[in-house]
């Protein structure tokens, strides 16, 4: 078996339908220096006879026993046996398309100051058409094809679709692997590696068939609620490279549950948020968490502290970008946005 040059991390439970065409469709792409750590996380289904069966006939599957203690742990166990210079993602019921890992592997050659890139997603569901926040999210990710963009982005949502990150190795290790918690592990560990220094991006290319079902669990797990997100932001927001980390006082655009979440977090982070914005007639000139909320009128010039513009509808968060920069606020200096 020639050397490999990226271990695809790949954990199953109870995959049985779909793992065979997820292994098949990296075995057949046009990289062909891979290995495949599948590991058999507590299946209860013919899961393991399935990966079994991959590994007698392509000497680059190695199926390992993750003894149904969770994701994190089934990820850190393959990332301990990988020894390539580059570990990929993969999940059970996607599919790789043919240069997935040939062109991740050649742009982190090309860009040494990547820690780690995704890929192009296309969503798919054999049940019902996917919903159009899943597809509006995909499209967000798949424009986030320069490092500075994706960099400014961060804290809007997770910017990486996990399954198609191809990452350096020892960028991995040295973050700490995935960490176990009440948080989502992938988005923590992309704001890590990027609170360390170093950049990711998406490839423009679609090279990932993305499977949405009801038992993803994005939709089944706690840690991925929007609740663990926004403490997971909180903590980089006010950490390490955070804009926050200072001690600048904040100011946060957004009352509504988003913002007024996102402030009692930054709070417990010790962060100081002086005011809210809103547009609301009735909530300007009131207090919120004992915090006056203001008219965007009175925000006045950058300079004061760091504001956070916390409003998840699109287009809503277009049109304030574009406001504040007709006023002179620079996104990243003065301004983020976090929802």
């Amino acid at each position: 078996m020639p050397v490999p040059v990226v271990t695809v991390l790949l954990p199953a439970r109870n995959a049985a339908g779909t793992v065979a065409r997820a292994v098949e469709s990296l075995l057949e792409g046009t990289l062909r220096e891979l290995r495949v750590l599948a590991v058999d996380d507590g299946s209860t289904d013919g899961t393991r006879a399935v990966l079994e069966g991959l590994a007698a006939r392509d000497a680059r599957v190695e199926v390992l026993d993750g003894g149904g203690r969770g994701l994190v742990a089934a990820l850190n166990l393959a990332l301990e046996r990988a020894t390539s210079p580059y570990v990929a993602r993969m999940d059970a019921d996607d599919e790789a398309l043919p240069r997935r890992l040939e062109a991740s592997v050649a742009a982190l050659d090309a860009e040494p100051d990547l820690a780690g890139v995704g890929t192009g997603v296309e969503l798919f569901r054999e049940d019902q058409p996917v919903s159009p926040s899943l597809q509006a999210y995909a499209a967000w990710l798949n424009g986030l094809t320069s490092a500075e963009r994706l960099y400014r982005e961060r804290f809007i949502e997770s910017p990486v679709c996990h399954p198609s990150v191809c990452l350096r190795r020892d960028a991995v290790v040295a973050a700490g692997g995935w960490r176990h918690g009440y948080f989502p592990e992938d988005y923590a560990l992309w704001l890590e590696l990027m609170d360390r220094g170093q950049g990711m991006r998406n490839l423009p290319e679609v090279l990932l068939r993305w499977r949405d079902s009801s038992q993803r669990l994005t939709w089944t797990d706690p840690r991925y609620a929007v609740r663990r997100f926004t403490w997971t932001k909180a903590r980089y927001l006010v950490r390490g490279r955070g804009p926050l980390a200072d001690g600048r006082p904040c100011t946060v655009w957004g009352s509504g549950p988003s913002g007024k979440t996102l402030t009692r977090f930054l709070r417990e982070e010790g962060a100081e948020v002086e005011r809210f914005v809103d547009v609301h007639p009735r909530k300007v000139g009131t207090r919120l968490q004992g915090i006056p909320v203001v008219s965007p009128e009175e925000l006045g010039p950058p300079g004061r502290g760091h504001l956070l513009v916390c409003v998840g509808v699109r287009w809503a968060r277009e049109e304030i970008r574009v406001d504040l920069a007709s006023r002179g606020w620079v996104e990243g200096r003065d301004f983020t946005c976090a929802a």
